[in-house]
């Protein structure tokens, strides 16, 4: 009876690996969890924290009757019917995504409401395929049982809802995902399957960086990480006109970070600029009025300590106003504010202690995921498939001299494997560890120009492109090590009698 029930478990594992790849599997469960939170009724999302204004007005939404703020999400907006004035009031490539699911609204259904979803489905459609990908560049070319571990592996971390809640949103997050995800899949592809649609994946790489880049002004500075990251590409380069290829694709990374910057308008500058002394050399201090005595600054601003631009309650004096403008944004600026935490590096390190504390935490925290009406209270968080974001916030440790050493330890290990590939003429593992040390840079130095742009405000979406250049870092590492590839790349029939 055992030999017949193992056999007829061993014929089942055959049809499913013959039926279904990891990567398919991957992309069904994602859909499926995704799929749930962000369509099924009452469906979820995240709510305005007052940034939404953004990309609602310019794309040609307005705010319905009984718009809520902070506390639920909207689950319908107006579509405007005449002639709109508003200009937009930052660069950014996110009206892309928005203007399709006001297409697709449109279309399919309402010219005069606007229903969230769309926006939902705008982000959900790439993202599958984006799972899809992921999951056949770690997995490639098995269909072992390590390869589906991975698969679940990659559903277990980029389905979280702490990820796809924000594509019910106005949030520029949902984007930046679904491209790195695309961006990390080709690049890996490119190397691990040269001959895959190797133009196309290339295109795709750089598109997708591009994008990712323009897709958010904090994002201006990810065009040096991810020029790092393209170095690797030479290696998988055959002809002439494919290296020319990828120099283009480096200037074009390079052109899109300094647009992304010099665009920056100045009512944009001032919100950050203010915040990050509100919100950083104002906090963590014993006497904040004396410190900006001391740097040329009026110390009754020592009592806008943690304000933010936009109050929620009583502000003793409007972040907007000519009086602000004058006597702080004047005389503060990005130099002046390096200067302060060179003289003050102690607090600086505190900073950034709460950045590493920040790090991994993925959920908003100061906005709601549910409708009004639905029996939930205002601001209350999904619990729905969090573990991933749950346990990684609670267990990463708060200490960012412990990322330093993790990146120092993380391009070792990746060196070795990258030396070895360089003596055996394998162009993947020097691909890779340029990719690693391109998404370590994220790790670092995103939380360090957080802070001196903005203070800890909002940390938790500035940080936003830090768990995911990690995750993908991680996931890189455990399939690595599954299918035997971390310290040098065997060559294929290595790799079929691993």
């Amino acid at each position: 009876m055992g030999h017949i029930l193992k056999s007829g478990i061993v014929a089942a594992w055959r049809w499913f690996t013959r039926h279904v790849s990891p990567a398919a599997l991957a992309t069904v469960l994602a859909a499926g969890i995704a799929g749930w939170l962000i369509f099924v009724p009452p469906f979820h999302g995240l709510a305005d924290n007052g940034d939404f204004y953004r990309a609602i007005f310019v794309n040609g939404l307005y705010k319905l009757k009984g718009y809520h703020m902070l506390g639920y999400i909207n689950p319908q907006l107006g579509i405007m019917r005449y002639f709109n004035e508003t200009h937009a009031a930052v660069f950014s490539s996110q009206p892309l995504f928005v203007r399709l699911a006001v297409g697709l609204n449109k279309l399919f259904y309402s010219r005069t409401v606007f229903d969230l979803r769309f926006m939902g489905l705008v982000y959900y459609l790439p993202y599958l395929g984006a799972i899809y990908l992921l999951t056949s560049a770690l997995t490639h070319p098995f269909r072992r049982l390590r390869s589906y571990f991975l698969a679940l592996l990659v559903v277990f971390i980029f389905a979280d809802s702490s990820f796809t809640l924000y594509f019910n949103s106005f949030f520029a997050e949902p984007g930046m995902l679904v491209l790195a995800l695309y961006a990390f899949a080709a690049i890996i592809l490119l190397g691990r399957r040269p001959d895959f649609h190797p133009r196309w994946m290339t295109l795709l790489y750089f598109v997708s960086v591009m994008l990712l880049i323009a897709n958010k002004q904090q994002n201006a500075p990810l065009a040096l990480s991810y020029v790092v990251a393209s170095l690797g590409l030479f290696m998988v380069c055959r002809h002439r006109y494919q290296a020319l290829l990828v120099v283009a694709g480096m200037a074009g990374i390079l052109v899109t970070g300094v647009l992304t910057y010099t665009l920056i308008t100045k009512q944009f500058n001032d919100i950050n600029q203010y915040q990050a002394v509100t919100h950083g050399v104002l906090l963590h201090t014993g006497d904040p009025s004396r410190k900006l005595k001391k740097q040329g600054v009026s110390e009754q601003f020592a009592l806008m300590s943690a304000q933010d631009y936009y109050p929620k309650n009583f502000a003793a004096i409007s972040p907007s106003s000519d009086y602000v403008h004058r006597h702080l944004n004047q005389k503060t600026g990005f130099g002046w504010i390096v200067r302060y935490y060179l003289n003050h590096p102690k607090q600086f390190r505190t900073l950034l202690d709460v950045a590493a504390g920040d790090m991994m935490i993925t959920q908003v925290k100061a906005v709601g995921d549910y409708q009004a009406g639905t029996g939930h209270q205002a601001g209350e968080q999904v619990t729905y498939f969090t573990g991933f974001s749950a346990v990684a916030g609670a267990f990463f440790p708060q200490k960012f001299a412990f990322d330093l050493l993790l990146a120092v330890a993380l391009v070792i290990v990746f060196g070795v494997g990258a030396y070895n590939d360089w003596k055996a003429r394998q162009p993947m593992g020097v691909l890779r560890f340029f990719l690693v040390v391109g998404l370590l840079t994220i790790f670092i130095f995103v939380p360090i120009i957080s802070i001196i742009g903005d203070g800890d405000a909002d940390l938790a979406k500035h940080l936003f492109m830090v768990p995911v250049s990690l995750d993908l870092i991680l996931l890189t590492f455990v399939a690595d090590i599954l299918n035997h590839r971390l310290w040098h790349t065997p060559t294929a029939e290595q790799e079929a009698d691993a």
